[in-house]
């Protein structure tokens, strides 16, 4: 088996998550962290609120102009005992390699990324 499968059917869903809000901005580019002020944002960052109440915000890295998900970061973070996931929009190679950069620089938390694919495998499809 592959390390990771990937299916074009999931990122419609996330477009689909990431479009059904709008965008609020918590985080310009290059303004400090909160906790870590040596640490800059390497995009824009914010949330889109979920439509549901009982559910969190989608987390959100952005580039200006971003309108599709590009790839998603899985964060385990052991301070806050949590799996997070960020998602990624209108990002460059080289912002997303400043993304991961922030989000993998303490050795509390740790992610992986997951990039956009067009695949849809033979397990992919609805029966």
């Amino acid at each position: 088996m592959k390390d990771f499968e990937n299916n074009a059917y999931f990122w419609q869903k996330v477009d689909t998550l990431y479009s059904s809000g709008d965008f609020k901005l918590l985080h310009k580019k290059g303004t400090a962290h909160d906790i870590y002020p040596s640490l800059t944002y390497p995009c824009d960052f914010g949330y889109v609120k979920a439509l549901s109440n009982d559910s969190a915000p989608l987390e959100v890295f952005k580039a200006t102009g971003g309108k599709k998900v590009d790839a998603i970061a899985l964060c385990a973070d052991v301070l806050t005992k949590q799996f997070e996931v960020k998602v990624m929009v209108g990002l460059n190679d080289e912002e997303i390699e400043g993304v991961l950069h922030f989000l993998n620089c303490t050795d509390y938390q740790k992610s992986v990324l997951i990039k956009r694919s067009k695949v849809i495998p033979s397990w992919g499809e609805t029966e």
